[in-house]
């Protein structure tokens, strides 16, 4: 399953370099012509998440959200010059679910975009590694013809792993997890791998999780 990231950014070397950025990631982007038809165009077409200015020509961006909220439930995080808190109220207040002030750092703004979809399964189904594929809804890993179901910790273990690339130090993913408001120890990681490393052996997974030794691991 594609997942389709709408930009609403007036400035077209912004919009572009966001649509290569996102595209170089794994997206695919649906860049928007700033025009007075915005809400129209937006309320028409199908995406899974919304990147959406602040300061447009014709509009504002806060307003063009509530409009969108009467009809629409997907997910909206602001992206905007404006940094100051009543702009980051404005952004609860008009129901978008994040924001980000320009110029942003790609990496945090990356992560914010992988936090929102997660967070909104009914606009992200699946994500897929390889010929590995995940179900977020469900919580279901698949491989060619079958599936096994997950626990809630082997999911969020799981998702780290599709979500990040190469070798992923343990301090890395415990960090994550702490983070996560499922704490994990390293005891109860350890379990949950050679658990997920069992479970995907069912379905004919061989080598979900390897140990790098002295390193981590890697999917």
């Amino acid at each position: 399953m594609n997942v389709v990231i709408t930009i609403v950014e007036d400035d077209i070397h912004l919009r572009n370099e966001l649509s290569e950025l996102l595209r170089s990631n794994g997206y695919e982007t649906q860049p928007i012509d700033v025009s007075f038809d915005l809400l129209e165009v937006l309320k028409r077409e199908s995406m899974n998440l919304i990147l959406l200015d602040v300061n447009l020509p014709y509009e504002n961006g806060f307003e063009i959200c509530r409009q969108l909220r009467k009809e629409k439930k997907v997910p909206i995080i602001f992206v905007t010059s404006r940094n100051c808190m009543e702009d980051e109220l404005e952004s609860i207040r008009s129901g978008g679910i994040d924001f980000i002030t320009k110029p942003y750092n790609k990496l945090i703004l990356l992560e914010k975009i992988k936090r929102v979809l997660v967070q909104n399964p009914v606009y992200y189904q699946e994500i897929v590694k390889g010929e590995y594929v995940l179900n977020l809804p469900l919580s279901i890993l698949k491989y060619r013809q079958q599936e096994v179901e997950l626990t809630r910790n082997e999911f969020r273990i799981l998702y780290y792993f599709f979500t990040h690339d190469g070798v992923i130090s343990k301090e890395a993913l415990l960090e994550d997890l702490w983070n996560d408001k499922y704490y994990l120890d390293e005891s109860i990681l350890l379990v949950n791998i050679n658990r997920l490393r069992k479970k995907a052996s069912s379905i004919g997974i061989l080598n979900l999780i390897v140990t790098v030794r002295g390193k981590g691991y890697r999917l």
